[in-house]
């Protein structure tokens, strides 16, 4: 049986340990670009990215964002809306050496913008399958469903 709760859970640790993400404007035909999220544990269901005011996801709009976690045992797909925010509270909050890295002119520079994604709903997948599992997968056994790992569609990715 799916945890829930866990699932939600495992996606903000996973997102931590590795905060990169591929999204794009839902309306678009332009591909998805990757992103690196940064994460405030005090926002729900939020992410924010430090991109140039010129990006193709500032102009802001329904978005899709897919992320995989490093060890590739755990998927999301989040769907929402992208916008500018340059809050300088968050800029501020959210600032640091890799960012900075990217903008010559630190804080101020005049092309940062802090993009929002609010996401309204997620699709999860964690593989959580058992050693037999394991070892049948690689010798082409059957997995059993109870070693399948964990599905949910979830309106909201708060604990």
């Amino acid at each position: 049986m799916t945890d829930t709760a866990q699932l939600k859970q495992h996606l903000w640790k996973k997102l931590a340990e590795s905060p990169f993400l591929m999204i794009g404007l839902t309306d678009s035909d332009q591909h998805h670009i990757p992103l690196t999220a940064q994460l405030d544990p005090d926002q729900v269901d939020t992410l924010f990215f430090f991109a140039g005011k010129d990006n193709r996801l500032a102009s802001g709009g329904r978005a899709m964002a897919h992320f995989v976690a490093k060890g590739h045992d755990y998927f999301a797909c989040l769907d929402g809306t992208v916008r500018v925010d340059n809050d300088f509270a968050m800029i501020d909050k959210l600032w640091n050496r890799h960012v900075a890295a990217w903008f010559p002119g630190g804080k101020d520079d005049p092309n940062l913008a802090l993009l929002r994604f609010d996401i309204d709903s997620a699709e999860l997948w964690e593989a959580d399958m058992s050693i037999t599992g394991m070892v049948k997968l690689l010798f082409g056994g059957k997995i059993r469903g109870d070693q399948e790992g964990s599905h949910a569609v979830v309106e909201t990715t708060a604990t």
